[in-house]
């Protein structure tokens, strides 16, 4: 059985992701929370890698689309199941339409039998990058444009469960998960993921195609996996109707939910806000277990030394010596940054809080530790919207905390349209990695496909570096990652980073071009009648495809893919006001780079969903 040491932080709050949750109150979009949780896909791909020592088989893959591995049909696949937490010997390749396993998200793109590649390394791979016989490795810790290849980002990792992002994850059951606004705590060798349901979340995950106000409140739930991709669901903590029985009023607010354990009393502790009379308060309720039913036990209307009395966003972290502490900004502005224990008897209060940090506001709040340093994350107050992430830095929990910094390439693509939501840290054999969990809040934003996003973040010196990956796995006994096999190195490829209409997108250089809604998928694609183009750094050699979805109001445009060290090449863009997928293939990249993009003369070309991936 693997063994980990994870440290967690939980964004609680008024809203995440798109802004680890902007709360309702302070965002432009009025009192938020967040909708649903991601899909796992829990299907072993079918006709993986074999892999010897280190490699993994068949890999079990996260969420999914297409067909690619764990892609299922809606009546879900028999072949290549996966037990909680395990991966099939191999996998079963699925039936007609692509579908294998339990629980993959269905695709009417997937190929009949469509698998994923499964083991990531073959036989003799190292988390150095060396390969051994038949092994193939993606130079895990390198991204696009940007992208350090830290100490913790080691090439060539043993590949463990696949996480896919950009799609709903699904449960072991094939259900949605629906988690936002909320945290990890492992118990034993399982890790717990609390979060919060919301109605708005069940309708958007069923017709991503427009979002919606509704935040009403179904339930905190409970989700356990041991690692860290497959999750069964175990129980609704909370519901609208125990809330009504104890008393409080399930049509408040209710999110930004984290979990602790009390050694004193031996109880599980559910911390979050609750909306209620006269301003937003603390909420506390208590288990037995870790995946049980809890109990409503109090409210806290006022936190001491906190501006406007009470939070904005917040988030549990769980230090490495067993404290508790909130990480949260002040109510209404949240220009204050603030550390607070909770209650050591009990956990049912919050003692009062240390302010760390004060200047611009500040939302999703969520706190790591690595290398005995605590570093204190944050959102631009963007409302549901995604955000870069901020960070501070100290090596005590209350202070001094050092200048505030950018986490490193989460400019290009806002935080791969997410707002920091949760972290935690591998400490494997090899080495830590910190997993940096963005809530992504497209039931209320509109911003995309999936409700959850995970990726691994390097640090240069002290400084850490989000690594925005679409596939990639974590070696849960080692601590390594590595790049998926099908990852897309174009960031933010869907132009949904931006919220509002702009004519310099995230990540992009472009002339005459602008976004506009009604993508091919999400929300945004982007115009063009100029140049679009984006120069992709720290490739592993090899052949990779480029791949587009457009549609062109004439003549005059191409795709292109050049810089890569070999001859450059384009392909025209038809007339035509449909959207049609185009690509380039056999690109062979020998230096590390490609840029990528579309020039047009003549003519209004819209594209979305630009894909760069190697064979």
């Amino acid at each position: 059985m693997n063994r980990l040491l994870v440290t967690f932080t939980f964004c609680t709050g008024l809203a995440l992701l798109s802004n680890c949750g902007s709360s309702g109150k302070d965002s432009a979009s009025g009192k938020g929370g967040a909708g649903g949780g991601g899909t796992t896909g829990l299907s072993a791909a079918g006709g993986g890698t074999t892999s010897g020592i280190g490699g993994s088989t068949g890999g079990t893959t996260l969420g999914t689309t297409g067909g690619a591995g764990g892609a299922s049909a809606p009546s879900g696949g028999a072949g290549g199941a996966t037990d909680l937490g395990g991966t099939a010997a191999g996998g079963a390749a699925g039936t007609t339409g692509g579908a294998v396993g339990s629980g993959g998200v269905s695709s009417s793109d997937a190929a009949a039998g469509a698998t994923d590649t499964g083991g990531i390394i073959g036989t003799g791979a190292r988390a150095d990058g060396a390969i051994g016989t038949g092994g193939t490795t993606k130079t895990g810790g390198t991204i696009g444009t940007g992208g350090i290849a830290g100490a913790t980002g080691a090439g060539g990792a043993p590949g463990g469960p696949l996480i896919h992002n950009d799609v709903f994850w699904k449960d072991t059951s094939g259900n949605p998960i629906y988690s936002q606004g909320g945290g990890v705590l492992k118990a034993g060798n399982t890790y717990y993921w609390y979060g919060v349901k919301y109605g708005g979340a069940v309708t958007y995950a069923a017709s991503p195609t427009k979002l919606n106000d509704d935040t009403s409140f179904v339930a905190v739930t409970i989700y356990s996996s041991t690692d860290l991709v497959t999750w069964k669901f175990e129980n609704n903590a909370l519901t609208a109707a125990s809330l009504t029985a104890a008393g409080a009023d399930p049509s408040n607010w209710i999110g930004r939910v984290g979990a602790a354990y009390n050694a004193t009393t031996k109880k599980y502790v559910l911390n979050g806000q609750y909306g209620g009379s006269p301003d937003t308060a603390q909420f506390f309720a208590t288990s037995d277990t870790p995946g049980g039913v809890f109990t409503w036990q109090r409210t806290q209307p006022t936190i001491t030394n906190v501006t406007n009395n009470n939070c904005g966003d917040q988030s549990i972290f769980n230090d490495d010596d067993g404290t508790a502490y909130l990480v949260c900004s002040s109510l209404s502005g949240r220009s204050n940054l603030y550390v607070a224990p909770l209650r050591p008897s009990d956990y049912l209060n919050v003692e009062p809080a240390t302010k760390v940090f004060g200047g611009a506001g500040r939302e999703g709040n969520a706190m790591f530790k690595y290398n005995g340093r605590y570093y204190l994350c944050s959102s631009d107050l963007h409302g549901w919207n995604a955000s870069h992430s901020y960070y501070i830095s100290a090596t005590n929990i209350l202070g001094p905390y050092g200048t505030e910094g950018v986490i490193g390439t989460t400019d290009a693509d806002f935080s791969h349209v997410t707002q920091t939501g949760l972290f935690l840290t591998v400490q494997g054999s090899a080495q830590a990695t910190v997993i940096f969990g963005g809530d992504r809040w497209s039931d209320f934003a509109g911003n995309g496909i999936g409700f959850n996003q995970w990726m691994p973040l390097t640090f240069n010196g002290a400084a850490p570096i989000m690594q925005s990956l679409s596939v990639w796995s974590v070696e849960a006994t080692t601590g390594a990652w590595s790049v998926g096999p099908g990852n897309n190195y174009v960031l933010n490829p869907s132009f949904e980073a931006d919220r509002v209409t702009i004519t310099q997108p995230a990540g992009w250089t472009t002339t005459n071009g602008t976004n506009a809604t009604g993508g091919y998928s999400g929300r945004w694609a982007w115009q063009v009648s100029g140049s679009l183009d984006q120069q992709i750094a720290d490739l592993p050699s090899g052949t990779y495809t480029l791949s587009a979805w457009v549609k062109s109001s004439g003549t005059g445009g191409q795709l292109y893919a050049k810089g890569f060290g070999g001859t450059d090449k384009s392909l025209a863009i038809a007339s035509g006001t449909s959207w049609t997928d185009v690509s380039i293939n056999g690109i062979a990249v020998s230096n590390g780079t490609c840029d990528v993009g579309i020039t047009s003369t003549g003519a209004t070309v819209t594209v979305d969903d630009f894909v760069l991936s190697q064979n």
